[in-house]
């Protein structure tokens, strides 16, 4: 196996709604060889929520992360603002 680490953090914000929120997806390699995928997410300014997947095949995970990345972005998750 090859993977690269990365993370990507994206977030959603309306004031109208009292809405700050963000999504971390984060790719890495476990000790014992798996891929590991894992998800962060809540209010932003908080430690919030975390969920990890575990992969034997680096496809399958580069498969779930694309597609949680895919559903953030219909739901208005983008870049971080400046």
């Amino acid at each position: 196996m090859n993977t690269k680490p990365c993370q990507i953090y994206i977030e959603r914000i309306d004031p109208s709604k009292n809405m700050a929120r963000y999504y971390v997806v984060s790719l890495s390699q476990s000790l014992f060889n798996e891929i590991c995928v894992a998800r962060r997410w809540g209010r932003i300014g908080t430690r919030g929520h975390e969920k990890r997947h575990y992969f034997t095949q680096e496809l399958d995970a580069l498969e779930l992360l694309l597609d949680v990345l895919k559903t953030k972005r219909k739901r208005g998750y983008g870049p971080k603002r400046r």
